[in-house]
C-alpha cells in the first residue's frame, strides 16, 4: 500500500483553504471521507473536492473501519476530546494548532496515541517548509555567529464573528497567533526558558486582543514576540516578521507564516546584504505527505511529541503571566 486513506473531521476554512487543497497534491494521499456537523455541509464538501463518503457527526466517520487517519480542523476548545476519539479507534491523527489548551492536555493526547500505538503530529504546515529548513540550517551552521536574540511577530486584522473571540473556545491572539512565534523560537533556540514575562490587552469577552513576550533562555539567548487581533476588520492586511540577531551578522525576514512560492530572506553581515532565494511548494501538501510516510513506512514525525509538549509548556507560562 502507498497511500493513506484520510478523513476529515469537520468543514473549517483551514480545511477548506489549505489543507485539503495540499491533500489533493499529496503523492501518498487517499481523499477518502468528509464529516461535517450537517449534511449539507459534509456533502457540499464531498462535491466540491471529491471525498469518497461523507458522514453527518464526528462519531461515523472516527468509526468507519477503512479511515486509517483523521485530520482535525476543529475550534480548539474540541481538541482534546476528538483526539482522543480518533486514537482510541486506531486512527492516527493529524491536529490543527494549537494541539491543545494546555501542556497537560497535550501529554495526555500523546499518552493516548502512544497506548493505542498511533502517530499523532500537531499541524504546523509552515515547520515544514523549506523556507524553515534553510533558515535554520544557516543558523546552525554559524553563519551569523552565535545567537543572542530573536525576536518575532504575527499580527492579523479584528474578527468580526469567529470562535478566536470567544474564551470557551479557546479564542484569542495567543492561540492563534502566539503558537506560530513560540514554535518559531523554539525551533531555533536549543535551551529551556528560564524567565517569561508578558503583557496582554483583553476584549469585552475576555481574550487576548494581542500579548507580547518575553523570554530569556538558560543559554542567555533572549527572545520576544508580539501577536495580535488589532488591524481593521474589513482588510485582509497582516504583519508578520522575523529577525535574529548573532555575533557576526543578523537575519531578516517579513516573510508570511505558510507562505508559497518564492519566497527570501536577508543575510546581514560584514555590512553586507545577501538575500536567500527559496522555492516553497504548498506547505500543507509536505506536512501530510511527512505524515503519512510516518504510517506507510515508519519515518519519525517532523513535529515530534517532546517538541509540542515543549510549546505548550511555554505558551501555559505565558498564559499564567498575562492572567488568561
Amino acid at each position: 500500500m502507498d497511500k493513506v486513506r484520510w478523513g476529515v473531521l469537520g468543514t473549517a476554512n483551514i480545511a477548506r483553504g489549505c489543507t485539503i487543497p495540499g491533500m489533493i497534491q499529496a503523492n501518498n494521499c487517499d481523499l477518502y471521507a468528509i464529516a461535517g456537523r450537517s449534511t449539507e455541509k459534509a456533502e457540499a464538501f464531498k462535491a466540491e473536492f471529491g471525498f469518497e463518503k461523507a458522514y453527518t457527526g464526528y462519531e461515523a466517520l472516527i468509526t468507519d473501519p477503512d479511515v486509517q487517519a483523521v485530520y482535525i480542523p476543529l475550534p480548539n476548545d474540541l481538541h482534546l476530546k476528538w483526539v482522543k476519539a480518533a486514537l482510541e479507534s486506531g486512527k492516527h491523527v493529524l491536529c490543527e494548532k494549537p494541539l491543545a489548551l494546555s501542556a497537560a492536555d497535550a501529554a495526555e493526547m500523546y499518552k493516548t496515541a502512544a497506548d493505542n500505538g498511533v502517530y499523532l503530529m500537531e499541524a504546523y504546515a509552515y515547520l515544514h517548509s523549506p523556507y524553515i529548513a534553510n533558515l535554520k540550517k544557516d543558523v546552525s551552521e554559524g553563519l551569523i555567529g552565535d545567537v543572542d536574540y530573536i525576536e518575532t511577530a504575527f499580527i492579523t486584522q479584528g474578527y468580526k464573528e469567529d470562535f478566536r473571540l470567544h474564551k470557551e473556545q479557546g479564542g484569542g491572539a495567543m492561540y492563534d497567533l502566539g503558537c506560530y512565534c513560540t514554535t518559531m523560537i523554539l525551533s531555533l533556540i536549543d535551551s529551556d526558558p528560564d524567565m517569561v514575562m508578558a503583557r496582554a490587552e483583553f476584549s469585552d469577552l475576555g481574550v487576548d486582543l494581542m500579548t507580547s513576550a518575553m523570554i530569556r533562555f538558560t543559554n542567555g539567548v533572549r527572545a520576544s514576540f508580539n501577536v495580535g487581533m488589532i488591524l481593521g476588520e474589513d482588510s485582509n492586511s497582516r504583519f508578520d516578521r522575523l529577525y535574529i540577531h548573532g555575533s557576526k551578522g543578523c537575519i531578516r525576514s517579513d516573510v508570511e507564516f505558510n507562505q508559497e512560492g518564492e519566497v527570501s530572506y536577508r543575510i546581514c553581515r560584514d555590512g553586507e546584504v545577501t538575500e536567500r532565494k527559496i522555492v516553497v511548494p504548498q506547505n500543507y501538501s509536505i506536512e501530510i505527505e511527512q505524515l503519512g510516510r510516518c504510517i506507510l513506512s515508519g519515518e519519525k514525525p517532523h513535529i515530534t511529541p517532546e517538541f509540542s509538549i515543549k510549546n505548550s509548556e511555554l505558551m501555559d507560562r505565558v498564559f499564567e503571566e498575562i492572567g488568561y
